[in-house]
């Protein structure tokens, strides 16, 4: 039976967890060396990782996570990257403890990608090394990273398929080393079922080096300070993160609070049929519930969400990101397990949220990052200054592929195009950045065009002006590509059919939209949602990202801000006057203050 309620119950099941230490008492000044060690060992295990993989999405995008573990699967660090990636490997562990709890060894290496058994979804792969103390399991170094293909029906990305089965090769806790012998034949069977087997042995063995630091440095600490100090320490700096967002949970008014329905575009089979996206926020004293009930039924392509793995790292990461944002935060707050104590979430069996087994649930960014997107609206009307306006909230990953060469083997490339933030109070949206849970890095063109026959027309921010607010949306991007032979394309991004909402009087903004030969007379728009569609050679596929809402009433955004705006051709003259009632004097570039007001009072007066 899938899941509906988060495992992690709070404080009580911290309370039951496994203990390999004693509790001692950790003085203040070594409490913080501890934190920090934690902390710069995460960051470390992920420079490793991205420095040392084959695949563009890991190596330029960082489409990675990697943290240290304890016994049970809670995390005492996370790198500074994809949140979904870092959020989702206690779900791994859960996942791998359920087959392989009291078979570990010294030297084990576990590597892991199940959907259903905590994985965020199958390219994902998950390893997962456990950390031995005098002779006692006391811990998991563990790493995450998307790999450019895993077999299945279609390359790279796949959309209209079966079932769990149809995306690929799953492993589920497979010991590719035991005790410290590896299993060749394992791997070599693994990589014989993918595409690309250089790029994924090349980032195999990145995950496996990535984890390996992470346990090396955790027993140079555990060999410094031992191992009731350290656990000791890591529990302190839990509790705290813990307390720290129930202080800022208690701070906001009981209640329930549902963001506006949301409609994804379609699930790339059935072709104007929306699929629907329900957030509600529940605020109880120091507890939080994110319930998603009225969302969509489960569909019948890979268009659904591993609930464990995906679902429960969005809603934990959504809430404390919004209630203990760094920007306005005074204190250091670590991520780890203490911030999902407060956090629960909720989806019916059955819906996209949390799918029967065993549908397929390989393209889920789209729709989590929804729910991040929904979330933030929920509580703006209690939370003007932390909340921002809605976001692209689709992260756009495109799979480009081909045969190679050699005829015998393929060439796939996944990019990531970026969206761009909606405005907040006091700042304007960032413009073409990855939004939300994904935070990854833009994919440079000179990567594909060095590597693959395609060739960059135009990559910039979008024509059309930002959203209207007193701080405007951000814009996002827009790429055309030029393919230099007959392309594969597979694409499970969302085109914002309802474009992001502008938030306490601001303006909505703009949806995105993929074309074939755009500008031309054979121009075509396309789905969202492609399965291996071909774009043939000298054909171009141009892709606008959405750009995001604006934030307040326009009319009282700083005049002077829309004057830069225009002097940045962000805006038009007319526009300037037409939605934020300032009067701009482009001869002299500057503002008409007694026009400016005129224009505001009329509006005001009407």
């Amino acid at each position: 039976m899938a899941k509906t309620l988060m495992p992690r119950e709070g404080v009580s099941l911290a309370a039951e967890a496994h203990k390999t230490w004693n509790d001692v008492e950790v003085d203040p000044i070594t409490l913080k060396v501890i934190g920090g060690s934690l902390n710069s060992m995460a960051k470390e295990m992920a420079q490793v990782l991205y420095r040392m993989a084959y695949s563009s999405l890991i190596r330029e995008s960082e489409d990675l996570g990697a943290g240290i573990f304890d016994v049970n699967g809670r995390e005492l660090c996370e790198s500074d990257s994809t949140p979904m990636h870092c959020g989702s490997i206690p779900a791994y562990i859960r996942g791998i403890n359920r087959r392989l709890a009291g078979t570990y060894k010294p030297g084990d290496v576990v590597l892991h990608n199940h959907p259903y058994h905590g994985a965020a979804h199958s390219p994902d792969y998950g390893v997962v090394i456990p950390i031995f103390w005098e002779g006692e399991h006391i811990g998991f170094a563990g790493c995450t990273g998307h790999v450019s293909d895993i077999g299945g029906n279609f390359p790279g990305l796949c959309m209209d398929v079966v079932d769990v089965w149809a995306e690929g090769k799953l492993m589920d806790s497979m010991k590719i080393y035991d005790a410290g012998v590896r299993n060749d034949m394992l791997i070599q069977h693994i990589l014989d079922n993918v595409r690309t087997p250089e790029q994924n042995r090349g980032d195999l063995e990145a995950l496996i080096a990535c984890a390996r630091i992470g346990e090396k440095r955790f027993t140079e600490l555990l060999e410094k300070y031992g191992l009731d100090t350290v656990m000791s320490a890591a529990e302190a700096w839990m509790n705290y993160s813990e307390h720290m967002l129930r202080e800022r949970i208690r701070a906001l008014p009981n209640g329930s609070y549902e963001a506006p329905l949301g409609y994804l575009d379609d699930d790339g089979k059935n072709r104007g049929v929306p699929v629907k996206v329900a957030v509600r926020v529940q605020v109880e004293d120091e507890d939080v519930l994110i319930d998603l009930t009225g969302s969509n039924d489960q569909v019948p392509t890979a268009f659904n969400v591993p609930f464990e793995g995906s679902v429960l790292p969005v809603a934990v990461s959504a809430i404390r990101t919004i209630l203990l944002d760094e920007y306005v935060t005074e204190e250091f707050v670590p991520q780890n397990d203490g911030c999902f104590r407060p956090v629960r979430a909720y989806a019916p069996e059955g819906t996209i949220f949390n799918p029967d087994f065993p549908a397929s649930c390989f393209a889920r960014f789209s729709q989590v990052n929804r729910i991040f997107d929904s979330i933030n609206l929920a509580l703006a009307p209690i939370l003007p200054d932390h909340a921002i306006a809605g976001s692209s909230a689709a992260l756009c990953a495109i799979a480009y592929s081909g045969v190679a060469e050699d005829g015998e083997s393929y060439w796939v490339y996944i990019e990531i195009n970026e969206g761009s933030y909606g405005a907040r109070n006091g700042k304007d949206g960032m413009d073409a950045v990855d939004a939300l849970m994904a935070n990854t890095r833009n994919n440079p063109i000179e990567e594909l065009e060095l590597n693959h026959a395609m060739r960059a027309e135009r990559y910039e921010l979008r024509d059309e002006s930002p959203a209207p607010g007193q701080w405007r949306g951000g814009i996002g991007s827009v790429r055309r590509w030029l393919m230099q032979t007959d392309t594969f394309l597979g694409s499970e991004a969302d085109n914002r059919s309802d474009p992001p909402a502008g938030v306490l009087g601001g303006a909505e903004g703009v949806s995105g939209s993929f074309v074939r030969n755009a500008g031309r007379d054979d121009e075509e728009v396309l789905f969202s949602k492609v399965t291996q569609e071909v774009i043939r050679e000298g054909e171009t596929l141009e892709i606008r990202m959405p750009s995001g809402g604006g934030f307040g009433d326009p009319f009282h955004r700083d005049p002077q801000s829309v004057l830069m705006d225009v002097w940045d051709e962000y805006l038009s003259e007319e526009e300037a006057r037409r939605d934020y009632g300032v009067v701009v004097d482009t001869k002299e570039w500057t503002v008409d203050a007694e026009g400016t007001a005129a224009l505001r009072a009329a509006r005001t007066e009407s």
